[in-house]
């Protein structure tokens, strides 16, 4: 994992260093810039892959063609063995694979990678460049014009030393060159929901696909550390059983508070279940309302958003990332799997031709909702997150799953995610008490859904109001919107920042959900960063 930088149509080594100097935390480990009289690309990394000889930016061996590039590519090592006869390696890194892939194919590169990837590539032979970022944006990839030159970079901090008059945010599964423009490559495919019927042929199909989409980000080089999120719910749990099969003693890792009367929180204690029965070695942080409150500025400035649903969460996986990062240098999470399988509490109040709509939708918004938070939070402490439920195999599958096995009675009352459940009952991943926990919402379940809320509170109504008139164009709907948007001010001062995308500077999720769904009855309270 690592940060990229870069500016294409000018030779500007000083500002890509600037750049870079904002991206240490993504990669503490090797730093390379390359320039030529019309470019400069540069990259900070984490080592991960390759260790020894991964050095980036990674040139051809005629040093006409290069690339930078930030994430994994989990099938690299097939890919080079079909490149190896007629392209000459110089590391055994993933991202190389991409260079001599693109010799190969060009732009079609990017359908062959199964990953999480953005990449620069620059191609004097033909004097074009290419940019790409992965089929639902796992990682991070911003890009401005300053002058007709392109400036870009992993983060929305770094690019506001470019000084570019607006910030844009490079669009999931695209990739774009100065002849094509931005082109698609990968959608989400569309709703087949009448094909995966049988209960007992799709637990199957489930339970193997997603096997597999875990194990294939095992990817490390041997001496570097792999551990997983573990808070008791079926998620992350299942994702950390799973690799507690191929990782002997693998960390497991969870966050939560003690309430005054001593009693821990619910995520805590349903972890202990879990971890004991998969046989991790697991890790317990309990952090105070004080230390809630204390590294709150600090969250949302990474972040770089101010939305409260995602500040809320952001708090409770900072933890989780602190914890972790003293272990490992990469940590599986259960990110996606409540947008694949309907898993949203709200969602049980839709009607059945609603629900897979609203999954769908949900999966093509969260390369700057929950994967935001999950990668500026992870990258804070240079620890890499993977996220198996969002391989694109588990995508598919989950749009070819019937509504009503997803939603379904268990019980004598409705449970989110049935066949996801279905599909690991009776197996020795996960005891039934950690397989059929309902869910709770990630502060909820550590303890700490309302303190932002309640020091937020403390705003004067006149103060809420009058933040409101001043900034017309943000999203503040509640003074702790507004309190978080005070402090995301403080950091992030610049207009071309704040006003180039909504999203970044909040963004109206029951607005948005209103405009797709019509009017359903019940509570929707949303939990989007859950």
């Amino acid at each position: 994992m690592c940060g990229i930088a870069g500016c294409f149509g000018i030779k500007d080594d000083k500002t890509i260093n600037q750049m870079l100097d904002a991206l240490t935390h993504r990669g503490p480990n090797d730093r390379g810039i390359h320039s030529t009289e019309t470019m400069t690309v540069g990259h900070t990394r984490l080592s991960i892959v390759d260790v020894a000889t991964g050095h980036q930016p990674i040139l051809t061996s005629d040093q006409q063609k290069g690339i930078v590039a930030n994430g994994e590519i989990y099938n690299f090592k097939a890919i080079r063995k079909e490149l190896a006869e007629e392209y000459e390696f110089s590391t055994v890194s993933d991202t190389e694979t991409i260079l001599h892939l693109y010799q190969k194919k060009g732009t079609a590169c990017v359908n062959d990678l199964d990953g999480m990837f953005v990449f620069a590539v620059f191609d004097k032979d033909n004097d074009t460049f290419m940019l790409a970022r992965d089929p639902v944006g796992i990682k991070p990839l911003y890009y401005g014009y300053k002058n007709d030159q392109l400036y870009f970079s992993s983060e929305l901090g770094a690019m506001s030393l470019a000084k570019v008059p607006e910030v844009h945010e490079f669009p999931a599964g695209h990739y774009y060159t100065p002849e094509s423009g931005f082109v698609t490559y990968y959608k989400v495919p569309e709703l087949q929901d009448h094909r995966m019927t049988q209960i007992d042929k799709t637990t199957g199909v489930i339970r193997d696909t997603f096997i597999r989409s875990v194990k294939k980000r095992l990817l490390a080089d041997p001496e570097i550390p792999v551990g997983s999120f573990c808070s008791g719910g079926l998620d992350s749990s299942l994702v950390a059983a799973i690799a507690a099969d191929e990782i002997p003693n693998l960390h497991t890792f969870v966050v939560g508070m003690k309430d005054e009367a001593g009693d821990f929180s619910d995520d805590i204690k349903a972890s202990r279940i879990a971890a004991e029965h998969i046989g991790s070695t697991h890790h317990e942080y309990l952090f105070t309302e004080k230390d809630y409150y204390d590294v709150l500025p600090h969250v949302i400035n990474k972040l770089e958003t101010y939305d409260p649903s995602l500040v809320r969460c952001a708090v409770p996986c900072y933890f989780t990332c602190k914890a972790a990062a003293e272990f490992c240098t990469v940590v599986l999470t259960g990110e996606g799997a409540d947008e694949v399988f309907a898993g949203y509490q709200y969602m049980k109040n839709f009607p059945n031709d609603k629900i897979n709509p609203e999954s769908r939708r949900c999966i093509m918004n969260l390369h700057n909702i929950n994967l935001q938070r999950a990668d500026r939070m992870g990258m804070d402490f240079s620890l890499e997150l993977r996220v198996p439920f969002l391989d694109v195999e588990m995508i598919q599958l989950g749009m070819q799953i019937p509504p009503e096995l997803k939603i379904r009675e268990h019980n004598g009352a409705k449970i989110e995610k049935w066949i996801l459940r279905k599909a690991f009952e009776d197996t020795h991943y996960l005891p039934e008490e950690i397989l059929w926990r309902y869910k709770v919402q990630y502060t909820q379940g550590a303890g700490c859904e309302d303190l932002g809320e309640r020091l937020a509170n403390r705003m004067s109504d006149e103060e809420f109001q009058e933040i409101k008139a001043r900034h017309p164009n943000a999203v503040i709907n509640s003074k702790e919107a507004a309190y978080y948007f005070n402090i995301f001010r403080e950091y992030h001062p610049q207009d071309s920042i704040l006003g180039s995308i909504g999203i970044w500077t909040g963004f109206d999720f029951d607005e948005e959900r209103e405009k797709v769904r019509g009017t359903v009855d019940g509570d929707l309270k949303h939990d989007y960063a859950n």
